[in-house]
């Protein structure tokens, strides 16, 4: 995925541990909602995109529900995706994973990483 973001996609300081974002960024030349997660020092971020149907994971732009346990929970149709890989662990989906995007963190921001192939 090839990455046309100019600007920072949130601050890492902004972000709190354990929350569940929603972002836009440009991948492959179009906008995409993505869900971005913190946990501890890590970042990590997938397509706001449910691999069961194809619908979108929030309940309402930016609203994501998480369970007891800690699973990001599909608000279409009950998928629960772990928040380390993104895997459905439950639900219509199991075995399938959500798609990931890799993220870096600059200068205290979060940034798209940078793919094979893009303008440096």
């Amino acid at each position: 995925m090839g990455s046309l973001n100019a600007e920072p996609l949130l601050s890492f300081e902004g972000l709190a541990d354990g929350a569940l974002v929603e972002v836009e960024a440009v991948l492959d030349g179009d906008s995409e909602s993505l869900v971005v997660h913190r946990q501890g020092d890590a970042v990590r971020a997938w397509l706001n995109v449910c691999p069961h149907a194809g619908r979108r994971l929030d309940w309402a732009p930016g609203q994501f529900l998480k369970s007891r346990e800690g699973l990001l929970v599909c608000a279409a149709h009950g998928a629960s995706f772990e928040l380390e890989g993104g895997q459905c662990v439950a639900g219509p989906c199991r075995g399938d994973a959500l798609r990931a995007v890799a993220l870096e963190v600059r200068d205290g921001q979060v940034w798209l990483a940078a793919t094979p192939g893009d303008a440096a």
